[in-house]
């Protein structure tokens, strides 16, 4: 018979259960981690948004209880007075079903002038607040009596307590705080923590491309909030498919369909797209850029269905193009890149918002949240398989 000091009490016994499985947790990772390489440009140092010199990114997560499942991120285009130093800016719309603000001022202007801002949907005026606060406090911003905050959303109602509305200015305050250059976290943080992509965890992913130098060695950088729906596909290879989890599977799968087939829900959401370069391009150009990035979303099989809310915000860093608030002569001059130069750029969004979308699914975590509701994370293990399968990575 045994001592006792050698007996384990069953509370010990499930932890390392607990622990035992959670060791056989498969590791997240980033999609070129698994030797994925998405299009023909190289990446940036970081393979981030951050790789645009001067861009800074921000997370706030907010994780309470059983319900609440959301969060803020925040990106700025520089670390100055964005309102007294404006940016080049253009906002393009793949699908209007969303509630994204500022956008008729960017358009008639062309230039941002505050942090943007992506949350959750029935959060905006939070968002609202904390950029007020945050811009008419700066310093040469006194007199300042109106501003146009640029803020995106998608609704992460299914696993988040949405209609709380938990995020509060001061966490959007903080996400701004936080902004740094260098690596962005990615996955469930920020205003990616209770996004569902293809019926998997979705979140935030981010990537870049830098130019060959007889184009320019100009950097894109983009970093994409994913709450969105259709038919998974990487490099071309029908992972959605072979996972058996996409769009109209339950309708078009005959055999099984009857006569009162329960309706796929998981198409709807919405995609937020941030673009920014350092390339020379003014609002026309930075629209023709943003415009691209829809042409990656396709690639990765997104459809921007009904529901979706698919919104692309897009800037240059160039600092010869900033906007002064309070400009002392009448005429600018500028130098900005021929229309005839610009393709490469066009290339190198598609490429980045490909492999970001990619990322934000690699990286998520399976979460529970509002009412238990549960969203697992894609199986990465099955996705190697598959990928091996289509000749996309070797054994």
């Amino acid at each position: 018979m045994l001592s006792k000091k050698y007996l384990i009490s069953p509370l010990i016994f499930i932890c390392l259960l607990i622990s035992a499985f959670n060791l056989k947790a498969e590791k997240r990772i980033r999609i070129r981690e698994m030797g994925v390489k998405v299009g023909i440009l190289k990446p940036g140092k970081w393979n981030s948004i951050t790789d645009v010199n001067g861009v800074k990114v921000g997370h706030f997560t907010l994780i309470e209880g059983k319900n609440v499942r959301t969060g803020v991120t925040a990106i700025l285009p520089h670390s100055g007075n964005i309102f007294q130093e404006k940016v080049p800016g253009a906002i393009y719309i793949g699908n209007g079903f969303g509630k994204l603000t500022g956008i008729s001022q960017v358009e008639e202007l062309g230039n941002i002038e505050t942090p943007i801002i992506l949350t959750s949907t029935l959060s905006i005026p939070a968002a609202w607040e904390g950029i007020l606060d945050f811009v008419l406090s700066l310093k040469g911003n006194e007199n300042v009596r109106s501003v146009n905050p640029v803020i995106g959303e998608t609704n992460d109602g299914f696993l988040n307590d949405i209609r709380g509305r938990h995020i509060k200015r001061e966490h959007v305050l903080k996400a701004i705080e936080n902004a740094k250059e260098g690596p962005v976290e990615e996955g469930c943080v920020g205003a990616g923590t209770g996004t569902i992509c293809f019926g998997f965890k979705g979140g935030i992913g981010t990537s870049s491309r830098v130019l060959p130098p007889s184009q320019g060695g100009y950097t894109v950088g983009v970093l994409v909030q994913t709450n969105f729906g259709g038919v998974l596909q990487i490099n071309g290879a029908p992972v959605g498919v072979e996972l058996e989890k996409y769009y109209l599977k339950d309708q078009i799968d005959y055999e099984l369909v009857k006569e009162n087939h329960s309706s796929d829900t998981t198409i709807d959401g919405s995609c937020m797209i941030v673009v920014a370069t350092d390339a020379p391009l003014d609002s026309r150009n930075l629209k023709r850029l943003a415009k691209r990035t829809m042409l990656g979303l396709g690639k990765t099989g997104g459809i921007s269905s009904n529901g979706s809310g698919d919104y692309v915000i897009s800037f240059s860093t160039a600092k010869d193009l900033r906007i002064p608030f309070d400009s002392k002569s009448p005429l600018r001059t500028q130098q900005l890149l021929e229309n005839d130069f610009i393709s490469a750029l066009f290339l190198a969004c598609i490429e980045a918002i490909e492999e970001a979308i990619y990322d934000s699914l690699f990286i998520a975590e399976s979460m529970k949240g509002k009412d238990g509701n549960f969203i697992e994370a894609l199986p990465l293990e099955k996705v190697k398989e598959i990928l091996i399968k289509y000749n996309q990575i070797k054994k």
